[in-house]
């Protein structure tokens, strides 16, 4: 795939998929659950058609790797998009994972030794000063917007501080398991399609410990105002219509579709925030 095509396509789904995971977070804050099932879903089912070829592929790297690294990937995941519910606003969420840069570099020096120049620590440190600014003022927030009586305003306080937690273990988490990856990568050599079949058809069963939310959270999306799409003319309950298409938008951001960690961690997070302002210019996207 040519660079700039796919740049292109990490600007156009950055966009459009966070834009469709705040409109989906807005309306149903609780959604995260079946989010995640949808977007595993979607891509463990592509990759089992075209990257396994239908099961009679056998994989370059033995799945008792894989089984590791997608206990690692599911917990990111899920922990990633339960956060939302936890009074932690999309911006937030957003620039904290933007961390990530941090969780790398702090696990590369300790697991891995490895050392970096004087430019890059700096380039951290302004990013660390960043996060922790957001992170105050979405505080302060949080605090001014509960409701007037001081026990509910302490109690949205600790929610949001479990939110934090949320992140900070899944940051960790997450820089832990790019870490296992790349050793992986040194071992068998490098098979990222191969890898992101994987990590979403293995966690599979595992939502079926997250059945009764995702069941419960269906049933509101069926009850949501119907909402004719664009082009095709079929009238859909318009959440299933977000949902849908977050799931399409999250798939060329899968670091198979772009070439450059680095391009893929700045520039979706960058082109997320920007999309998260303009969510309030769609509200005429319902009927």
């Amino acid at each position: 795939m040519r660079p700039a095509f796919a740049v292109g396509l990490v600007f156009a789904g950055c966009c459009s998929n966070v834009i469709f995971l705040e409109l989906l977070a807005r309306k149903h804050p609780g959604c995260g659950n079946i989010v995640t099932f949808a977007q595993f879903l979607f891509i463990a089912v592509e990759g089992f058609l075209f990257e396994a070829d239908l099961g009679r592929k056998r994989p370059a790297i033995p799945i008792r790797y894989y089984a590791v690294m997608v206990t690692m990937f599911f917990t990111v995941s899920v922990v990633n998009n339960y956060a939302l519910n936890l009074n932690i606003a999309m911006p937030l969420h957003m620039i904290f994972r933007s961390g990530s840069l941090i969780a790398n570099m702090i696990l590369g020096i300790i697991i891995l030794k490895k050392r970096y120049s004087i430019f890059k620590y700096t380039s951290i440190a302004l990013v660390s000063v960043g996060i922790f600014i957001c992170t105050f003022m979405s505080a302060k927030q949080v605090t001014s917007q509960s409701s007037s009586s001081e026990n509910d305003g302490f109690q949205a306080f600790l929610r949001w501080l479990l939110g934090i937690g949320a992140l900070t273990f899944a940051l960790l988490m997450s820089a832990r398991m790019g870490i296992f990856q790349e050793t992986l990568y040194k071992q068998f050599g490098k098979h990222s399609k191969e890898a992101l079949f994987y990590n979403h058809a293995l966690p599979l069963p595992g939502f079926i410990f997250l059945a009764s939310d995702i069941y419960d959270h269906a049933v509101l999306f069926n009850k949501s105002e119907l909402y004719q799409v664009p082009f095709i003319g079929v009238t859909v309950p318009i959440m299933w219509f977000y949902l849908l298409m977050n799931v399409i938008t999250q798939y060329p951001l899968h670091p198979s579709a772009i070439p450059s960690s680095y391009v893929k961690v700045t520039q979706r997070r960058t082109l997320s925030l920007c999309g998260t302002g303009w969510v309030p210019c769609l509200s005429s996207l319902g009927p």
